[in-house]
């Protein structure tokens, strides 16, 4: 078990990194704000604090993130930890992705003192799951990542009050909750298509496993969410509607009718379900044993 000692970012490669007390941490990105985040295997360095109290033992006067790393931690030495560890601290996992580096330019702690200990003693690492990590919060090897999951119900008449229970948000959170999904947030929106792309785009972003939509899948002119989801997916799942439209077919021919989709999204799986409690317990209990196999897919955890 080890311990955040100092957050630094920087607004621009190559420019000073600074202390923020709590920093955002966005899945397969990195720190918001921070420079070196981005679509690649170095989103965030880590340095441990016992080589940095070595380096000044011998007289050099550096403060944290001076040697360009974004966390600075005791009770790890992470050059001793190989590629593909994992760590957690709070809801934010770490994948270690590269150990050390080249350094083709040196920096200004080097020019000053004439040595700088990121190359040998820093590691990179990748972010797995986001969340919001603090100067002083704790930091621990991991393995899995908790299954958890969101539910977005999609409905004029139950964002503006005028349908009293979501029972099929309900449903789909007994369901979850009874197979050890941990519910990371619950909403209702309107049937407007750039809200709901925000929305599953916050809980990507967030690194969510299971992100469930319920209802706005049908022929109505007001139904968006296979649009609103095909937006916001990398790669597409038709696997998983395709099966809970064969299972419904078997209930009622109109399950022909359904437009759900489900899709990709970072280290999420989205899934479209219809907006009744009885079709989500259908459609839902049928798939959840390959959903949970296909998120330990995503997150690295199983094999194909």
């Amino acid at each position: 078990m080890g311990k955040i000692n100092a957050i630094c970012i920087s607004s621009r490669r190559g420019t000073a990194k600074f202390l923020v007390d709590t920093a955002q941490f966005i899945t397969e990105f990195g720190i918001v704000d921070d420079a070196h985040a981005g679509d690649w295997h170095r989103q965030v360095s880590l340095l441990g604090q016992a080589e940095v109290d070595e380096f000044k033992s011998r007289g050099a006067n550096v403060e944290p993130g001076a040697f360009g790393e974004n966390i600075l931690a005791e009770g790890f030495t992470f050059k001793n930890l190989p590629v593909g560890t994992r760590l957690r601290s709070g809801d934010v996992f770490f994948e270690i992705t590269q150990i050390g580096k080249e350094c083709h330019s040196h920096c200004a702690i080097y020019h000053q003192v004439g040595d700088c200990i990121m190359p040998r003693e820093g590691v990179f690492a990748r972010v797995l799951h986001g969340g919001k990590i603090s100067v002083g919060d704790d930091l621990e090897l991991a393995e899995k990542i908790p299954l958890d999951a969101a539910i977005i119900t999609v409905s004029d008449r139950g964002f503006h009050g005028l349908r009293e229970v979501d029972g099929s948000g309900d449903k789909c959170e007994e369901i979850l909750s009874n197979v050890g999904y941990k519910i990371f947030a619950r909403t209702i929106l309107p049937d407007v298509k750039k809200l709901l792309v925000d929305k599953l785009i916050e809980f990507a972003d967030s690194g969510v496993g299971l992100i469930l939509t319920t209802g706005g899948t049908g022929f109505s002119i007001r139904d968006i969410t296979p649009e609103a989801t095909l937006e916001v997916c990398t790669r597409l799942a038709p696997g998983i509607p395709e099966a809970m439209r064969n299972l419904s077919m078997q209930v009622t021919r109109r399950a022909m009718l359904s437009r759900a989709v489900a899709g990709i999204r970072k280290r999420s799986l989205i899934v479209n379900l219809p907006g009744s409690p009885k079709a989500v317990d259908e459609c839902l209990n049928f798939v959840l044993p390959e959903l949970q196999h296909g998120i330990e897919i995503l997150r690295g955890e199983a094999d194909k």
